[in-house]
């Protein structure tokens, strides 16, 4: 399949995703080569997902102190959506529609 890049913005501050064809293996296949990916058809203005893989936390924060975590601990990938609201929103799932689509692209 012919990987499609959108340009950044459109000059009314829109992503061009009129090129965007790929199915949902594909866009994840992209996520976990480190790419940002959307749907042609989501709603939202300049949505995107990226792959955040697995690490390490040395150091435990007040908020994972809090549960009664104080010692290193390891986090495991999961997949962030920029939010149309502009929220760096962890943990998203996709829909039906989304895994059925063939409207992913890759976007710059």
């Amino acid at each position: 399949m012919e990987v499609i890049i959108t340009k950044p913005l459109t000059k009314d501050n829109k992503m061009d995703t009129h090129n965007f064809t790929a199915d949902f293996g594909t866009a994840i296949k992209w996520l976990k080569e480190g790419k940002k990916v959307a749907r042609k058809g989501w709603n939202g203005k300049n949505m995107w997902l990226v792959y955040m893989p697995p690490f390490r936390v040395e150091e435990p924060n007040e908020r994972t102190q809090a549960h009664g975590i104080k010692e290193a601990f390891d986090c495991g990938g999961y997949i962030v959506m920029w939010t149309a609201q502009g929220v760096w929103q962890p943990g998203w799932l996709a829909s039906q529609p989304d895994m059925l689509s063939e409207d992913w692209g890759i976007v710059e």
